[in-house]
């Protein structure tokens, strides 16, 4: 699988988890250099509190595309480090 954003890949694996509809990257397989922390935060209730990132590709950002659960509940443990996209990330084959 690979996410996409402005034309790059920010992330490709072969490993990722589908948890409701959304494919969930193992850490290795971000690009880092395309990301950086953002303050928001959400809660799920069976898997617990999300940190979002932005991603900067060739001057342009898109703001809180992709989430992380650092620190997952032991329900979604199999996730703890993965990430998630949205807002125009494109995932594909």
């Amino acid at each position: 699988m690979k996410a996409v954003w402005n034309d790059t890949v920010i992330a490709e694996s072969n490993e990722t988890i589908k948890i409701e509809g959304n494919h969930y990257f193992p850490p290795e397989s971000i690009k880092q250099e395309y990301f950086h922390e953002s303050n928001s935060t959400s809660r799920c209730i069976w898997k617990g509190k999300a940190n979002y990132l932005s991603v900067t590709v060739n001057g342009k950002t898109n703001h809180d595309c992709a989430w992380i659960y650092s620190k997952p509940s032991f329900l979604a443990k199999k996730i703890a480090g993965y990430m998630a996209f949205w807002n125009g990330v494109k995932i594909s084959n």
